[in-house]
């Protein structure tokens, strides 16, 4: 690898780490406000939905509103799960094993 690869994979790598630490940084010795706090817990939800809502509810090319998804149908015993166990794993393996089971039952 030249010189100029390894000066542009860290300058990358610094690019993406200096966003990350800077807050870390600085606001990891300050009490911030219940408000504030709330919200940013919100987040991680909030980006996972809009990830999986699109894949979940549309279809075809060009993308189309369609409930008729199988991925739909194993989305919601999957979330029962995870509200029921409150483990990752276990949500994880049910998840898998019902998407696994819809394949073999001839839903896609």
């Amino acid at each position: 690898m030249s010189s100029e690869y390894m000066i542009l994979v860290m300058g990358m790598g610094l690019v993406s780490f200096i966003p990350r630490w800077i807050p870390l940084f600085f606001l990891s010795r300050k009490k911030m406000p219940p408000l504030l706090e709330e919200w940013l817990d919100l987040i991680p939800v909030s980006i996972l939905a809009a990830l999986l809502v699109p894949y979940l509810i549309t279809a075809g090319e060009p993308r189309v509103l369609s409930f008729t998804q199988p991925e739909l149908a194993v989305a919601f015993p999957t979330l029962l799960v995870a509200l029921w166990t409150r483990s990752l794993g276990l949500t994880l393996l049910a998840g898998m094993g019902m998407f696994w089971l819809a394949g073999k039952t001839g839903w896609f």
